[in-house]
């Protein structure tokens, strides 16, 4: 297992690495300059479970707004920079707990040592990161095009730049929009370096297809060992990436907590609106912190059996449903009173 084995790295008040648990995090999509909507985001997200948060800075203003949303907020604040070195110290200045930075497009040698002399002075993480879509052109002459092993490369080189600084205080990231190339990189990457790894499908798409590409690329990495913090990136609202990533590593078994709902996928047999139900089950389940299994199914001829493998559930009937909890039926419900039913129970569940 890589991850048992990565150093230990501080962020804010988090640790990862070491075999310590894998954390979540997500990505501003407001202006940072605007510190009342990305403050309010960041509570949204922090809400939903994000572990820690990055939020970029492509301004001198929205690296001075870090010192004002610092204070208005409880997880680890992560300064994403680009190009110009100078954001990345005013960040480190006005508070970040971390910042990602790819030293190449930050330009000559002496920038980057001002970065580093910044982070190094507060004693700040730099998490190296790099995307497939920025490998330079000697590693595509040299591999014959995008690869895995050319990224890998790519990052690595990076962060010898920054050890010959005399810093060792690293992240290291790498990513690919095409799954499987970036699975083969972590591969090569995690027998090549025990930095703790921030692993992610970059520019993985919408809520749908975002979802399905991050789930088959870092199950397999996930499931190898690899990976210290994960983002499942995705097109839409950031909060949706905290619930895909929960959702993502419980079914892993790398995180416990929170109610799992199962649900049959409906056949003709099935005579309520089990569709909407399941939905509205799942969309109410996010408001307990149980580590429970609740079931949603459609009809009698599967669902007591698979209802009573769960702690709680419902197995559906003609306009009405059998509640069944620990295994047990309690008793016949009408469909209009289901969710209520089951709401009541879970605000009951002895913990």
């Amino acid at each position: 297992m890589y991850r048992e084995h990565t150093k230990i790295v501080k962020i804010g008040d988090r640790i990862i690495g070491g075999g310590n648990p894998i954390l979540i995090q997500s990505m501003t999509n407001t202006r940072t300059e605007d510190v009342e909507a990305t403050v309010a985001q960041i509570l949204r997200l922090e809400q939903a479970g994000c572990e820690i948060v990055r939020a970029t800075v492509p301004t001198m203003e929205a690296a001075k707004a870090f010192g004002e949303i610092k204070k208005r907020i409880h997880i680890p604040l992560v300064a994403d920079i680009h190009f110009d070195y100078k954001m990345a110290v005013a960040a480190i200045e006005n508070g970040a707990d971390k910042i990602r930075i790819n030293p190449g497009n930050i330009g000559s040698r002496e920038k980057v040592a001002s970065v580093v002399s910044a982070a190094r002075e507060r004693n700040i993480p730099i998490r190296v990161g790099v995307n497939s879509g920025s490998l330079e052109k000697e590693l595509v002459e040299k591999y014959h095009g995008v690869t895995a092993e050319g990224i890998v490369e790519s990052a690595l080189d990076k962060v010898h730049i920054i050890e010959e600084l005399g810093y060792d205080n690293l992240v290291i990231s790498i990513k690919s929009s095409d799954v499987m190339m970036c699975v083969k990189a972590h591969e090569v990457l995690a027998q090549k370096t025990d930095y703790p790894l921030h692993v992610g499908i970059t520019e993985s798409g919408t809520l749908y297809s975002g979802n399905i590409k991050s789930a088959a690329g870092l199950g397999i990495i996930l499931y190898q060992g690899i990976g210290d913090t994960i983002r499942v990136s995705l097109t839409g609202d950031p909060v949706e990436e905290i619930k895909s990533a929960k959702l993502l590593l419980r079914t892993l078994g790398l995180r416990k907590g929170g109610i799992e709902v199962v649900s049959c996928p409906t056949c003709g047999r099935t005579k309520i609106d089990l569709i909407g139900l399941a939905n509205q089950v799942e969309t109410m389940a996010a408001e307990f912190p149980l580590d429970i299994k609740v079931a949603v199914m459609g009809c009698a001829v599967n669902g007591p059996g698979e209802a009573k493998e769960a702690d709680i559930g419902i197995a559906g009937g003609d306009g009405e449903g059998l509640l069944i909890k620990r295994g047990e039926i309690v008793r016949k419900v009408p469909e209009d009173k289901l969710l209520a039913t089951l709401r009541e129970e879970l605000e009951n569940w002895e913990k």
